[in-house]
């Protein structure tokens, strides 16, 4: 049932489906997270990239999505090495969706420092506006149920070349950083893309997949542009169809197209 307009109307409505998704190494629950039943290889792989469990995705000898009663374990299993580090610093997280940091009992785990990212390349503001408009049509569930988030990756040759879409920003991160490494894609002169605020764990796992330029539709807080900068990723931020902010490295955004060619030109940037 729908009201608007002062009137009552019979309206039917698609919703995101939200699961309780347990990560598990070796046999032994790590994290329980709430998110959208989807791309969960993805999520998995990505997940364990990103809270440095692993460091690359070869590391994770195997992968199994088992469904149960009440939600889905992704089991993995890892090298005993692996496993043996992971069980000093082991921890069981039960959070709610989108949450990045819940069960850290660490102040020094949480505010760990951020990967430094290589120099990249440089990106014209026409090519960045391009990106992130581009998101809104590629957002399947989205579409449907307007209220996923997502995190996409754009080269500058292809394009956006994946788009992962969750219930929770840092899982649809996640799932975005697992894709693109178990798709081997090169990440050093593109951009992530997020339909999110940035909040520092953003700025970390965006770190994690090496991208030298974050982009996003909404404001980061201030620990993040901090991150970023320490980071050296370009954060651009409040991104719109006129227009973006830029918080840190602004080096890596020509002034125009003609001026990004110039360079391109003169210093050969693929």
């Amino acid at each position: 049932m729908t009201w608007r307009n002062g009137g009552v109307s019979d309206a039917m409505r698609a919703v995101p489906e939200e699961t309780a998704v347990a990560i598990s190494y070796n046999g032994g629950t790590y994290a329980v997270m709430m998110a959208t039943p989807g791309d969960l290889e993805d999520f998995a792989t990505g997940f364990s990239l990103s809270e440095g469990v692993v460091e690359t995705a070869s590391q994770i000898n195997s992968l199994d999505v088992v469904e149960l009663d009440d939600g889905i374990e992704l089991r993995m299993w890892i090298g005993e090495a692996i496993a043996e580090r992971l069980q000093q610093r082991r921890r069981h997280i039960a959070g709610p969706t989108g949450c990045g940091l819940c069960g850290i009992e660490s102040i020094a785990e949480a505010m760990r420092p951020a990967a430094t990212v290589g120099a990249g390349r440089q990106f014209s503001p026409e090519q960045i506006v391009s990106a992130i408009q581009a998101v809104p049509a590629l957002q399947k569930i989205n579409i449907e149920t307007r209220a996923v988030h997502a995190a996409a990756f754009w080269g500058p040759t292809q394009g956006i070349v994946c788009l992962r879409e969750d219930v929770g920003r840092h899982n649809a991160l996640d799932k975005l950083a697992g894709a693109l490494a178990r798709e081997k894609v090169t990440t050093t002169n593109g951009m992530v893309l997020l339909t999110s605020r940035v909040s520092v764990e953003m700025v970390q796992k965006t770190a994690t997949i090496g991208a030298p330029v974050l982009v996003a539709v909404s404001a980061p807080t201030a620990l993040a542009v901090r991150m970023a900068d320490a980071a050296g990723i370009t954060l651009a931020a409040i991104a719109r169809a006129d227009g973006f902010e830029v918080f840190t490295h602004p080096g890596r955004i020509a002034a125009s197209a003609a001026d990004l060619a110039n360079v391109q030109g003169v210093a050969g940037v693929a």
